[in-house]
């Protein structure tokens, strides 16, 4: 039921970068649900990991590798079953697979970096995953992102993924991601794993600072229901196939393969809302006027985790008094409803604290019926804002996760 949203049309292939799929009926057969991810030596490589204190197996040892600079030629990326509350098994078995991917890519097990998604609790099946390595490797290809948008996904409906290209002045420098998620969606990240990789030459540390200006704009900007997952994870891997110059962050390169980054995230973000688990509106909150960044979050994600405000949106429901009231509950000190303005679309609800003397309801409920729109607040207290991106809560959310397990 993804709104307005559809499949990518192609993916551009990242020089430096193979990508193959297999069946290894981690939660049932059938289907590919794992991925291998070959990278060039020299390729430099960063993360953006959750910060749920329970987290996975797999991200304690992608944190790990990252944290020591280890040079990483591999990722490996399985569906079905999260490696998370596993405890030492689920270590053992994450290093299990590590070893079996290494040995397939002919690098050393830590060169490689795990990435689980799925059911929490449940041990990996590490005899599956190794059983399917042969076949993901023989799968590798450079044209493997189409296949492997659709190997991550669990319970997304659509597979997500972007393009872009930028000229630079050592050449034509290529992004490329992809990104699963449609539950459990909440920033800091989210349940969500991306995987974005491009051919420039960048350093580690502008990689690593490319990676967190992107996220901060893209995936941090986005809310489904207010939870975060014990895996979330965004890898970006540079593999320095254009150009023979480094690109640190004072190179003139540098702001343009960010923004082309930054694009190819944001359009991966608004995917895994677009198809939030039982998802018919896509809604983009715009915070203005406000002191901080910090305080303009605090009203976004008010309105945007409520359920109140999400089951009215469903309902199509022009109720904007819920927006008010999310708005007014946020924690912002000392708020002046006299100085806030509130507008869906084009159709002005509130201006200065006061109801619109032109509006109508049948107006604010031809903007509730549609199936994206965009509300605007202006807090009327400074020059800071965000914007951010939720969706709304249908039946169909409580029955897919209702019955997630079964």
């Amino acid at each position: 039921m993804a709104v307005n949203l559809h499949p990518p049309a192609s993916l551009l292939p990242v020089a430096g970068a193979r990508l193959g799929s297999a069946e290894a009926a981690i939660k049932k057969p059938g289907r590919k649900d794992l991925l291998l991810v070959e990278l060039a030596p020299g390729s430099r490589v960063a993360g953006v990991f959750t910060r749920n204190a329970f987290c996975a197996a797999p991200v304690q040892l992608c944190r790990e590798a990252l944290g020591q600079g280890t040079a990483i030629r591999g990722l490996l990326i399985n569906s079905g079953n999260a490696n998370a509350g596993t405890g030492t098994a689920g270590h053992e078995a994450a290093r299990e697979t590590m070893a079996a991917a290494a040995a397939q890519l002919g690098c050393a097990p830590e060169q490689v970096l795990p990435f689980s998604t799925g059911v929490i609790g449940q041990k990996l099946p590490a005899d599956r995953v190794k059983a399917a390595l042969p076949a993901a490797k023989a799968d590798l290809a450079t044209e493997g992102w189409m296949q492997a948008s659709r190997t991550i996904m669990t319970t997304d409906t659509l597979p997500k993924g972007a393009s872009r290209q930028v000229r630079t002045s050592q050449g034509l420098v290529t992004v490329t991601g992809i990104s699963k998620g449609a539950g459990m969606i909440c920033p800091d990240m989210a349940t969500l794993l991306a995987f974005v990789g491009t051919d420039a030459r960048l350093t580690p540390a502008a990689t690593q600072a490319c990676l967190d200006a992107a996220v901060g704009k893209s995936f941090n900007c986005v809310t489904v229901d207010g939870d975060t997952s014990t895996n979330d994870s965004c890898v970006f891997f540079a593999t320095a196939q254009v150009g023979t110059a480094d690109v640190d962050e004072q190179h003139p390169d540098y702001a343009l393969i960010v923004a082309a980054v930054t694009e190819v995230c944001i359009e991966l973000a608004q995917a895994i809302v677009r198809d939030g688990e039982g998802a018919t509106r896509f809604i983009t909150i715009e915070i203005a006027q406000a002191k901080s960044e910090a305080e303009a979050r605090l009203a976004a994600y008010a309105l945007a985790h409520s359920p109140l405000f999400k089951t009215a949106a469903f309902a199509g429901d022009a109720n904007w008094g819920r927006i008010l009231a999310a708005v007014g509950r946020s924690g912002i000190p000392g708020l002046d409803v006299s100085r806030i303005s509130v507008r869906i679309d084009d159709v002005e609800l509130l201006v200065n604290g006061e109801p619109h003397p032109d509006y109508r309801e049948e107006r604010g409920a031809a903007v509730f019926a549609k199936p994206e729109y965009r509300i605007r607040i202006d807090l009327g207290r400074g020059d800071a804002g965000v914007t951010v991106w939720t969706c709304d809560f249908s039946y169909d959310y409580v029955k897919i996760n209702a019955e997630y397990r079964t």
